[in-house]
């Protein structure tokens, strides 16, 4: 009898990494994709072609906006998260309170910390995030997954909480597409620094917006890029700016929306359940080896405390390539990783 073994899901996706054995890093940066270095070769290779970047600056958002769940018209491009976050804060209403998780990454929180007008910060424990919302709470800003413990929030407890007392849901997804399924319909905006787990060149971030939300806010960073006709904005302060999400765009890193575009495009046509599925595994299994705790829910981080950066020294030794958050060892398993990265990493720290 002969068995005929199933093709691999992510083969096409896999193939586009070469030389990722012992890397368990994209929650810091992500490995480049076969094809963007390509088509990042080749844009350096010739001559500018701004009618190319602005076509690749497009094709991203619309790979974005199908990896999210969204149409394209919801999606603002920008370069850094935290710029973004800085629209948001500027349109809450003075005294607002902001309801954040303890120890959340920096970019997300200090834009409201220094927003002014009276805008309280307040924090909670994750796991208690909704339980945390009150009548006072104007927005909730949290990421999907956090980047210092790899601890994936109950999005469906914290949108209701916040939705029962009018509060806006602000979250950050960076740590999470690209490794799961996330529905940007769920929020009213969603944010993602596209370098980490979608593999892009650093200098790609996307934000999605509901579109009432997206009628509240004000366009104060607005640019050339920001106009109807982008091309017809460059001049004086009379431009037509876009009537959707495109309104709230900076102009973009035309390389890196280059290297983007390949990467997006892979990611938006792979299974993303099988992704998940394929990751968490592997985080299951290394966890089993350490003796580590089972989350709550499955998460491709894991971390563990190594105050003393003891265990972050012995997977480097090994030629693992891993890092340390928070007092925490930090590894992170990818479409691109396999059995053999747990071991290597269990045996590195002698499990």
């Amino acid at each position: 009898m002969i068995t005929t073994l199933a093709p691999d899901p992510l083969l096409d996706l896999r193939a586009e990494f070469a030389d990722a054995a012992g890397y368990l890093a994209a929650c810091t940066v992500g490995l480049p994709m076969a094809g963007t270095r390509a088509a990042v070769a080749a844009d350096l290779a010739g001559r500018p072609d701004v009618t190319a970047y602005s076509r690749a600056v497009e094709a991203s958002r619309a790979s974005f906006a199908s990896l999210v769940g969204v149409d394209a018209a919801r999606v603002a491009i920008g370069s850094q998260t935290s710029v973004q976050v800085g629209l948001l804060a500027a349109a809450l209403p003075d005294g607002s309170e902001v309801l954040v998780p303890e120890d959340e990454f920096s970019s997300l929180v200090l834009p409201f910390v220094h927003a002014g007008r009276g805008i309280r910060v307040r924090t909670a424990p994750l796991a208690s995030l909704a339980a945390a919302v009150t009548p006072d709470t104007a927005l909730v800003a949290f990421s999907l997954v956090q980047s210092g413990s790899g601890e994936v929030a109950h999005l469906g407890a914290i949108c209701a909480a916040a939705a029962r007392v009018g509060a806006r849901t602000v979250c950050d997804a960076t740590q999470a597409v690209g490794w799961m399924p996330v529905d940007a319909t769920r929020v009213d905006a969603l944010l993602c620094h596209a370098y980490k787990w979608l593999c892009c060149p650093r200098g790609v971030a996307f934000l999605t917006l509901r579109e009432d939300y997206a009628r509240s806010l004000r366009p104060v960073q607005a640019g050339w890029y920001a106009g109807d006709d982008p091309w017809s904005s460059c001049y004086g302060g009379d431009a037509d700016l876009a009537g959707c999400a495109r309104r709230f765009d900076v102009s973009p890193a035309w390389q890196a929306f280059v290297g983007a575009r390949p990467a997006l495009a892979a990611f938006a046509a792979a299974d993303l359940h099988t992704v998940h599925a394929h990751v968490t595994e592997l985080a299951a299994s290394f966890r089993a080896r350490l003796g580590l705790p089972v989350p709550a829910l499955p998460s491709a981080i894991v971390t563990w405390p190594d105050a003393s950066g003891c265990d972050l020294a012995r997977l480097t030794a090994a030629g693992i390539v891993a890092s340390g958050r928070n007092g925490r060892a930090r590894v992170a398993f990818h479409v691109f990783n396999d059995a053999d990265d747990v071991d290597r990493a269990a045996r590195a720290l002698g499990s």
